[in-house]
């Protein structure tokens, strides 16, 4: 019988790896909480038309990534490969904005078709953030603060760099693009395969391009800053001063564009030389003018979105998971195996007196000398045995002491020396 695997790119997150997850988890929640922002959930599953729209047809998301098909009605749906585009969806279609403004917060699996390595999987997590309503420098701002604090939070803030740019409004850009396709034609023979599709479609996606070749020509490519008008000017120089104010250091980065349509004025991302090739760990930007899409109602936009894996990847390289376990404080064994109910009974009792404390039974049906040897294992602070006498016995572990109790001094006698240890 052949081997059930997961499918190519989708992995499962077993029960050693989930006690991070919850931990960093708690923590960008507990920060988005902070800042004010409202929880909002959306569906895995979208119409095609929702991306080829928001995203744009000519993105890499849109023509090659996307897991697209038919469902039983004949309607054309995708498993989602980004977050924004659902909850501009989601904000249209229940009038969210109507006299409001609104922060919103998601995080959940995204999907995309593409060749799995490190830090790059077909499905993967992402925490985001979108504002709608506000279309100054200061949300922008705001939005820099908040994945700053997040990064601080984690203590990986010194591995990680900040680049912003302005990619302009869209007639800007349309400046820009007829002097930058102008450009690549001149130094047509310098450009690989990916950017001649790109020289018809996003020329802009060029000037992205990691190939070592073509760098010192993309380097002397027209930059959009130079296009900028005054008010798109006066926006990036209130953003820098916002970040100049707040003691964040940044890049000015003129080739950092994002891999979107949708993108207007600020765009910035969070870069780390930890993890080679997929370095950008968080990513984001103004985004005006997604909203009239799908609505007859102009409503500024802004947002960003973190790779969980690779910020549990960053973690891991940089040690900062090192504190996080999944031990057990308090494993329950007994001496004779007709006591396994009367275990489970103690267990039970020790829960409500001591809530804080993750209690395990040990029902393997083994022998004391395993079931303690299993306990030393687990890592737990405290072993309780149910002895053959009904007597009750409690190795404190770090205090390397041993005693016999009733059965109430035993979740005291925890209690105080959990209190002494700082739990």
């Amino acid at each position: 019988m052949s081997k059930i695997q997961s499918i190519r790119g989708m992995r499962s997150i077993l029960p050693e790896e989930t006690p991070v997850w919850q931990w960093l988890e708690s923590k960008v929640r507990s920060i988005a909480w902070r800042y004010g922002y409202q929880e909002v959930r959306l569906p895995i599953l979208e119409p095609v038309s929702l991306f080829e729209r928001a995203v744009g047809e000519s993105t890499d998301i849109v023509s090659k990534e996307m897991y697209n098909f038919l469902d039983k009605s004949g309607e054309h749906i995708t498993l989602r490969p980004e977050g924004t585009s659902g909850c501009v969806r989601a904000v249209v279609e229940n009038n969210m904005c109507y006299n409001t403004t609104q922060r919103l917060w998601y995080q959940g699996p995204m999907f995309r078709y593409e060749r799995p390595q490190k830090g790059r999987l077909r499905q993967f997590t992402q925490f985001g953030v979108e504002t709608f309503g506000m279309p100054g420098a200061d949300i922008d701002a705001e939005l820099i603060y908040m994945a700053w604090d997040i990064f601080k939070a984690l203590k990986v803030d010194r591995f990680i760099r900040l680049e912003i740019n302005s990619l302009g409004t869209l007639p800007e850009r349309k400046e820009h693009r007829q002097q930058l396709v102008s450009w690549f034609n001149q130094h047509h023979a310098l450009l690989d395969e990916d950017s001649l599709r790109r020289l018809e479609t996003n020329p802009l996606r060029i000037l992205d391009s990691k190939n070592p070749q073509m760098q010192e020509m993309i380097e002397g490519a027209p930059r959009l800053l130079d296009f900028l008008g005054d008010e798109s000017r006066e926006h990036f120089n209130a953003l820098r001063t916002l970040l100049d104010n707040a003691g964040i250091s940044y890049v000015i980065n003129p080739r950092l564009v994002r891999g979107l349509d949708y993108y207007t004025r600020t765009v910035f991302e969070w870069i780390t030389d930890e993890l080679g090739a997929q370095g950008t760990v968080c990513g984001g930007g103004r985004y005006d003018g997604l909203v009239e899409l799908f609505s007859d109602k102009q409503l500024p936009a802004s947002g960003f979105a973190i790779g969980i894996e690779r910020l549990l990847l960053l973690l891991q390289t940089t040690g900062g998971d090192n504190h996080i376990h999944n031990n057990p404080d308090i494993v329950v064994t007994y001496e004779d195996p007709q006591q396994n109910i009367d275990a489970l009974l103690l267990a039970h009792t020790l829960r409500q007196h001591l809530p804080a404390q993750k209690i395990f039974s040990d029902f393997s049906g083994s022998r004391l000398k395993r079931q303690h040897s299993n306990a030393l294992k687990s890592g737990c602070r405290f072993i309780v045995t149910l002895n053959g006498d009904r007597r009750i016995g409690l190795w404190d572990l770090a205090g390397n002491r041993h005693e016999t109790l009733r059965l109430e001094e035993v979740w005291k006698t925890i209690s105080a020396a959990s209190k002494l240890a700082g739990r």
